[in-house]
């Protein structure tokens, strides 16, 4: 599925006349003029599965940013605009061929590690309360207590419980169960699964990261089968090799000036990962 077709960001000349429009000459950065336009990334043109590569400064991120922006989709972690981003973002356009569902959205690194310190936050309650459920436990299994009003009824059901109950098991049926299940790998990879439904726009930056290469691979078989069989389209920026070698995907270079589209495997970061193992061969055998 195809939603967004293309967007356009301002010529070298066009910002050039916005910067020499501005009367204050004080600001120490025009971020994120001066950023898309060195490498002559003029135009992008997206298929259902579109990538962005590039190093550590290619302008990746911010492209995809602005691309959020400008077309208005979710997001759950505040990005921090530098003043000329609204400027910016007018300057841009967009081709459309179906309207953008309400549920697209832009999934950042800041969104999945929130999510994980979120969880980190609630396993460490969860901690302290197994603790307090532990004496609970004990003063209600071995207590003498007595109903005498309705008022006692909570504690009544406490006891019950406790009596019945092994001391792990009232503690679990006590407290949220399988908070704790996943790794932090396992909670980026779950993050995912829960942000992105079907029939959607889902702008992710870097999302190998937190994710072991199995977890990984993992996510790229979910993205597949979202742009394949649950219409949605795909606009990433990353330099894994897992995520480039997706089945259909239109990848930008934005490490070549001017920016180019290439085959993953020509890229360099999957050559030198190419040539690493290659170079080793023989100790696989």
């Amino acid at each position: 599925m195809i939603y967004l077709k293309s967007f356009t960001f301002p010529s070298a000349d066009t910002e050039f006349d916005f910067i020499l429009s501005i009367k204050r000459t004080c600001y120490d950065s025009f971020y994120p003029f001066k950023i898309l336009s060195k490498h002559d990334l003029h135009r992008l043109d997206f298929e259902p599965i579109t990538i962005l590569y590039g190093g550590n400064g290619s302008g990746k991120s911010t492209a995809l940013n602005v691309i959020a922006e400008k077309i208005n989709v979710q997001r759950d972690a505040i990005y921090n605009k530098s003043y000329f981003f609204p400027d910016y973002v007018n300057l841009c356009r967009i081709g459309i061929i179906e309207e953008i569902p309400e549920n697209s959205r832009i999934i950042t690194s800041d969104d999945v590690f929130d999510y994980m310190l979120n969880i980190r936050y609630l396993n460490e309650g969860i901690d302290i309360k197994r603790e307090e459920l532990f004496d609970e436990y004990l003063e209600a299994k071995y207590s003498h207590f007595q109903m005498k009003s309705l008022a006692d009824y909570e504690q009544l059901k406490k006891v019950n419980s406790s009596r019945r109950k092994t001391q792990s098991r009232f503690v679990r049926s006590e407290l949220i169960d399988n908070v704790r299940e996943y790794s932090n790998g396992e909670s980026a990879f779950h993050y995912f699964t829960e942000k992105i439904g079907e029939n959607g726009l889902y702008l992710l930056d870097e999302p190998e990261n937190s994710l072991s290469p199995k977890r990984q691979i993992e996510l790229v078989n979910f993205l597949e089968e979202s742009v394949r069989f649950f219409g949605c389209q795909l606009i990433i920026s990353t330099h894994s090799p897992f995520l480039l070698s997706m089945r259909g995907a239109r990848v930008y270079n934005l490490d070549k000036n001017p920016v180019m589209t290439e085959r993953w495997t020509d890229l360099e970061n999957v050559r030198t990962y190419y040539d690493f193992f290659k170079m080793h061969e023989e100790e696989f055998k």
